[in-house]
């Protein structure tokens, strides 16, 4: 959503561009990021594949200043370190943690006004399972930390328990795609496994699915329906949370069929991408012209806030 938004914005400005996808592999993505200079590029905007640590992020600054050029990571953030690293190098993205807050607050508030009938077996706590994107990756750290934790903060304050992880057994308390690609496949694949012993006929149905982005709260969603649960219509339905508002996420709050998402502004996020292109397309310093926005003041990063979706709008 936010390349479909940001090549309009390009579009509309006249400026040429090449997009390319890494399709998930950062030895692919650092290739076309050295393919584009080669080829002429006068600014690379980088939606960087790995983010446990600065090594691909330092190569890729690190060639953009040898050829003098600007480079803007957007979405998946990088260090503070890597972007103070060149005065030609800035990060478009979102506060990292304040995801996990919004949905963990989200969570709780809608337990505790729906808390009989989102427990299901009866027995006083709500139990959840908890789909994470990627290992290292600070968005995926924080959604998990705090979809939790503040969902927690939110039930102990009115006198409820905790929320309780489905599998006692599992000390990580989450369910990580091993591919890193945050897909809807993994969760589907995990949610099929889980459902084979977390279910009605052993009255231990999981009662609610954290995920920490929109795919995999749909893959959870399509494994839930395998066994008759939120099915637009239907009379069984458990929450369901993730992260984006893509458009078929919103369509499935809106349907009953989803809960809640947090929203990620992709065409605000595109904008102001935009706005730091302008800058260098006039020969201004990158971050000019850039007081309305929410940015750090020991890095050039600038923070596009979220929002809430639910049925409510």
């Amino acid at each position: 959503s936010v390349r479909s938004a940001l090549d309009a914005k390009l579009d509309e400005m006249g400026v040429t561009y090449q997009d390319f996808d890494g399709a998930g592999q950062q030895t692919t993505q650092t290739e076309q990021v050295k393919t584009a200079i080669t080829n002429g590029a006068t600014v690379l905007l980088v939606n960087l594949v790995e983010t446990a640590s600065d090594d691909a992020a330092n190569e890729i600054v690190s060639a953009a200043k040898d050829a003098d050029i600007p480079v803007i990571f957007f979405n998946r953030e990088v260090s503070n370190d890597v972007v103070n690293s060149y005065e030609k190098c800035a990060f478009v993205g979102t506060d990292a943690a304040e995801a996990g807050h919004l949905q963990g607050q989200m969570i709780g508030n809608y337990l505790l006004e729906n808390y009989e009938a989102c427990d299901l077996n009866g027995d006083g706590k709500i139990s959840y399972i908890m789909f994470k994107g990627q290992e290292g990756n600070p968005e995926a750290e924080y959604r998990t930390q705090y979809g939790v934790e503040d969902a927690n903060a939110v039930l102990e304050e009115a006198g409820k328990p905790a929320l309780e992880f489905y599998d006692p057994n599992n000390t990580q308390k989450y369910l990580v795609d091993q591919t890193g690609a945050w897909s809807a496949q993994a969760a589907t694949d995990y949610m099929n496994t889980i459902l084979g012993q977390y279910n009605d006929g052993n009255n231990n149905m999981v009662e609610l699915v954290i995920a920490n982005n929109d795919n995999m709260a749909e893959g959870a969603i399509s494994a839930l329906q395998s066994v008759g649960y939120n099915v637009e219509g239907g009379d069984k339905t458990i929450p369901v949370y993730g992260v984006d508002a893509l458009a078929s996420a919103v369509e499935k709050i809106d349907a009953g069929i989803m809960t809640g998402s947090v929203k990620q502004d992709g065409e605000a996020m595109a904008a102001t991408i935009a706005s730091l292109v302008t800058n260098i397309q006039n020969g201004e310093e990158i971050m000019a012209n850039t007081d309305q926005y929410n940015v750090d003041s020991d890095s050039a990063k600038i923070r596009v806030p979220y929002s809430l979706y639910t049925a409510e709008g």
